[in-house]
């Protein structure tokens, strides 16, 4: 005769805690981590919620730990998108792209902006975006002398979130003048040697 009561044996599932991380930032980019919840991130992730709370000790912390996934995967595709630039016109080439990407950069770059905005309250976070700001002059400044970095970093960021708000988007063209504009006279070949 069967136990009544019995448990369920679990289901194995080694990929379960990077799979909510993941459904966090989908959940982020869609409506914004004020309009985050644990069901809504377990729904996601097609978890139960006690997953979702097992894994994490609050939304809060499940969200500081998806922004870190985030930034660090950032920060990778961030770099190789230099891996092959030879000439300053390239180098332009990629800054225009990365201002006027498609759906995957419009999602990336609302999870960035959504990352600096819960770091404005919360200090924890501020350490992770200054982190990031520091690692991503780093791969300019290999091209531009760091502070031309630390200039073209503020000015990306800047476009990049008025495409992301704009009704009509900015031609390349003005783009592609502010960003030559920034870098001034090319004075520096790729990988910032003189």
């Amino acid at each position: 005769m069967a136990r009544t009561g019995a448990r369920r044996a679990r289901r194995y599932d080694p990929d379960r805690r990077t799979r909510i991380l993941d459904a966090a930032l989908d959940v982020m980019a869609e409506h914004g981590t004020t309009g985050t919840t644990h069901r809504t991130i377990a729904a996601r992730a097609d978890v139960p919620l006690g997953s979702v709370t097992y894994h994490f000790a609050s939304l809060a912390d499940l969200q500081a730990q998806a922004f870190a996934r985030y930034v660090e995967r950032q920060s990778a595709t961030f770099e190789k998108l230099f891996e092959d630039v030879e000439t300053h016109e390239q180098f332009v080439e990629v800054l225009v792209d990365l201002v006027h990407g498609g759906p995957a950069r419009h999602r990336s770059a609302v999870l960035g902006f959504e990352l600096h905005l819960a770091a404005l309250r919360d200090p924890d976070l501020r350490v992770l975006t200054q982190a990031w700001t520091w690692e991503s002059r780093a791969v300019l400044a290999r091209f531009t002398g760091p502070g031309t970095a630390a200039r073209l970093d503020a000015l990306l960021e800047g476009m990049i979130m008025h495409a992301l708000l704009a009704a009509e988007p900015e031609p390349r063209e003005a783009t592609r003048a502010a960003i030559v504009q920034t870098l001034g006279p090319a004075t520096h070949t790729p990988r910032g040697d003189p």
